[in-house]
């Protein structure tokens, strides 16, 4: 599952515009992700969880440059992905489809910050970048 260079250019555009505000991205995303989802919570039991903690926006922090770097390598991802991947199986032991579910919430953000760029051809392209990456975590 490839992207072709329209989609890479959709997703390079859409992050350039919002990568000086990518921590809040993240931490938006994350935000999501615990009142969407709140059966994620057990996955971080060690996180102060409220909103605008400062757990949650250092963990935001981290989600937004493990996207940036993903962006930056989506031609290599499994390479750019490996020392997240096993930080997150076997050190932290996340749940898989914590993955699936913060990928959707990501794209519920960038759509709400991006309104007129987060077009149906865009989230088609974020959707299968995501998923993509939500693979390559899931792998071990």
């Amino acid at each position: 599952m490839s992207l072709t260079k329209s989609e890479r250019t959709i997703i390079m555009s859409l992050w350039d515009k919002v990568s000086s505000q990518s921590e809040a991205i993240g931490t938006e995303a994350l935000e999501r992700l615990f009142v969407s989802y709140p059966k994620s919570k057990p996955s971080f039991p060690h996180f102060e969880l409220q909103e605008g903690s400062a757990q949650l926006r250092a963990y935001g922090a981290e989600v937004a440059a493990a996207l940036d770097d993903a962006v930056k390598n989506m031609d290599n991802l499994d390479s750019a992905l490996s020392p997240l991947r096993d930080l997150l199986a076997y050190k932290l032991r996340i749940d898989p489809v914590n993955f699936r579910l913060l990928s959707h919430c990501l794209q519920v953000t960038l759509a709400r910050n991006l309104p007129r760029d987060f077009t149906a051809e865009a989230q088609a392209a974020w959707d299968k970048f995501l998923g993509r990456m939500s693979d390559v975590k899931t792998a071990k």
